[in-house]
């Protein structure tokens, strides 16, 4: 089925688009910012964004063809929406490029980052690169109620193929479930 679906630009667009708005809605959840205390700014929202298309992108990186081509085009997608927003926030023609390339450098720093913790489920490592770039805190356990709903996400995610995630899109897990006195603002 999947093949079908990209055998048509059109549609393999709408796919892509209707997995990056699934993964939006998930980063705006209210209790990322109410629960798990992540800041609700234009950086938080940047931070969640990055961390459910790194949450994703992972998955996708152990998927057969086309995963790899839909990892890209979800890329591609997320940085042409961000640019966008730029836009919208004001930043002229010339400080758009180099917006994005701050931009992409923080989401690929924080893929390796969170990678190396997720790939361990250290959920100790993750809190704290999540208290760091996320909450903007270097106090320890700041990130622990994030660092678990992203363990969750990550694990939710496991046996999701490529099918599941472009036809019902990717499952995250209720991220006020894992809130704990530390994780509330």
């Amino acid at each position: 089925m999947i093949w079908r679906l990209f055998r048509r630009e059109d549609s393999r667009n709408r796919a892509i688009e209707a997995l990056h708005k699934r993964i939006n809605d998930a980063s705006r959840a209210p209790a990322l910012y109410t629960a798990l205390g992540v800041p609700d700014s234009v950086e938080g929202r940047f931070e969640c964004l990055s961390l459910h298309v790194i949450l994703v992108l992972r998955r996708l990186e152990t998927l057969p063809p086309p995963a790899a081509d839909v990892a890209q085009d979800l890329v591609n997608s997320v940085f042409l929406q961000l640019d966008s927003s730029l836009r919208e926030l004001g930043v002229g023609d010339f400080g758009v490029p180099k917006r994005m390339k701050k931009l992409g450098a923080a989401f690929y720093g924080r893929a390796e980052n969170y990678g190396a913790a997720l790939a361990t489920a250290d959920e100790h490592a993750l809190g704290l690169a999540l208290a760091r770039n996320v909450l903007g805190t270097d106090e320890d356990g700041a990130g622990a109620g994030l660092a678990r709903y992203v363990l969750a996400s990550g694990a939710s995610l496991q046996d999701a193929s490529l099918d599941d995630l472009l036809e019902a899109g990717p499952r995250f897990p209720e991220p006020g479930a894992f809130a704990d006195a530390r994780s509330a603002p």
